[in-house]
């Protein structure tokens, strides 16, 4: 029986063999009308040229038959039993490590509904809801403001849960972290407080046995970072610090561009941090409800080298100042050469000379709104140089620069020969590379890696992206880092971010550190492993 509402299958295109007007045949009807037919042998003549081009390039590099470049998800298995965690410090990087841990404040997941109904294209809570469930509970938290502290204990029992989780009882509050570690209520803890706290809290969770997860910079000292490597490389915990882009697809396309040798002998790279605005220079919000009944100001300052009466903006601000933090080098070089380290494998460097200055904000810091570093790395004939300013926004990325080919690094990957390359030579004499564009981009969430034989394909490649990807999703790399973290936990294993490269990050930044303070180029010793 014929249904009359179905469309006739005769209507539809049909391939070879079939009855009615094929693919083929259209496309030869349109060429025969006089200017669809020149448009069409334009376009299909200039797509096979660009295709010769593409399978020339891949064939060339070595990378034609690597398949799909999207990368599955890293840890397929379930999570194990439900892990107690701990919170120190739920300042806006806390915060943001235990929404992505699956407990977001009732408040921004209201925001994220609000931002999600006036714009479809806002996908904050759509990522949220689709990250995993990893299983934990936020079981205590410990912050020396009132407001942050009760808004972690509101985060802890959200009902509106990554991957549909359950809602959790209240966390317990512990008003200092040395209650909170003897507890016995976790058995791993995250500390996201200002940097001279690190190691103090690291070493005493550590000598509890309760696992670290830690935010950059490792430490504020140098020899905070030997106390630390001392105690995690003698304990069973488990160490992650927190890089979140050590989860970043480009990152490991990067590395298999190294590996494949793509780029021929590298001698330079460049990383590069500019930002231009109060934000982005560390002047951030004072809390209306910020003041000496409600901040814990004794037990801020703690172990800082120098003490000050209470002060409102070296609270909220505490990067704008050596006592807290490490200024440029610790919170965005250590990014830098993070990404660098995980790319190349580079470890310490043997030397380092930084300069710079307070050129903008003249408001009261003491760390150097303007400030770059060179380090060299003798035995692998390369040069790293670091640069950054906070008075402007001009974008100039982290590149890496071969003989044969340079490589730009960020939210996406981009390979361009070198006009003057030698492995290239005869495919760029024969106009089968074109120095000009890309030989070819990485873009995560998409399907492969592709050579870029267009103005209008290479446009597309230069768009970043808000977050990495896994089996194609998007998903926020902190999430992922914090999940690696409690798989290793329950599983075994080494995390990406481990008290070795961790050790490596502190090290290096404080190079710059001593260099900028000092005044004088500083080495390091790698038989007595101290900073000379």
């Amino acid at each position: 029986m014929t249904d009359h509402n179905t469309t006739d299958t005769h209507d539809a295109p049909t391939t070879s063999g079939e009855s009615g007007i094929s693919r083929r045949g259209l496309l030869k009807a349109l060429v025969s009308i006089p200017f669809f037919g020149a448009f069409f042998y334009s376009f299909f003549k200039k797509k096979a040229v660009d295709d010769a081009r593409r399978t020339a390039i891949m064939e060339e590099l070595g990378v034609g038959e690597r398949g799909p470049a999207i990368i599955p998800e890293m840890i397929s298995r379930p999570p194990g039993e439900r892990l107690r965690v701990g919170i120190i410090g739920f300042g806006g990087e806390g915060e943001s490590l235990i929404r992505n841990a699956g407990f977001a404040h009732p408040d921004w997941v209201e925001q994220a509904r609000e931002d999600a109904a006036r714009d479809p294209r806002n996908k904050n809570l759509e990522v949220y809801l689709s990250q995993r469930d990893l299983n934990i509970a936020i079981t205590a938290v410990c912050d020396v403001f009132d407001v942050r502290a009760e808004r972690a204990i509101a985060a802890s029992q959200v009902a509106v849960r990554s991957g549909g989780g359950p809602a959790m009882p209240a966390a317990k509050r512990y008003r200092r972290y040395g209650d909170l570690i003897a507890s016995g209520d976790c058995d791993a803890v995250i500390i996201a407080t200002p940097d001279h706290w690190h190691s103090r809290m690291t070493i005493e969770a550590v000598r509890a046995g309760l696992h670290v997860y830690c935010e950059k910079c490792l430490t504020r000292t140098e020899e905070e970072a030997h106390a630390v490597y001392d105690a995690v490389t003698n304990s069973d915990v488990v160490f992650q610090l927190g890089h979140q882009n050590r989860q970043s697809e480009a990152h490991m396309k990067a590395r298999e561009v190294i590996e494949a040798g793509i780029l021929g002998p590298i001698t330079l790279v460049e990383g590069t941090t500019n930002r231009n605005t109060p934000w982005g220079a560390w002047v951030w919000d004072i809390h209306e409800e910020g003041n000496p009944d409600t901040i814990d100001w004794d037990q801020f300052q703690g172990p800082a080298p120098n003490k000050v009466p209470f002060n409102l903006e070296r609270f909220f601000r505490w990067r704008c100042w050596y006592d807290y933090g490490t200024g440029l080098s610790g919170d965005l070089l250590s990014h830098e050469y993070d990404a660098v380290n995980q790319i190349l494998q580079m470890g310490i460097p043997k030397s380092a000379v930084a300069s710079g200055g307070l050129y903008y904000f003249k408001d009261g810091r003491d760390v150097p709104d303007v400030f770059q570093s060179v380090y060299e790395y003798p035995d692998r004939d390369l040069t790293f140089v670091y640069s950054a300013t906070l008075a402007s926004g001009m974008h100039r990325g982290l590149k890496f620069m071969g003989h044969d080919a340079w490589m730009q690094v960020g939210g996406t990957l981009t390979v361009s020969a070198e006009h003057d390359s030698t492995r290239y030579e005869e495919k760029i004499d024969s106009g089968i590379i074109d120095p000009a564009r890309p030989m070819f981009t990485y873009q995560p969430g998409f399907r492969g890696i592709d050579a870029v034989t267009s103005a209008t394909a290479e446009y597309f490649a230069s768009r970043g992206l808000l977050y990495t990807y896994r089996g194609g999703r998007r998903v926020s790399a902190y999430h992922l880092l914090i999940d690696e973290w409690l798989d290793v936990i329950r599983n075994g294993g080494v995390t990406s971010c481990n008290i070795e490269r961790a050790f490596e990050e502190a090290i290096t930044c404080h190079m710059a550190t001593r260099s900028y303070l000092e005044g004088r180029k500083v080495e390091w010793d790698p038989v007595r492993r101290r900073i000379v």
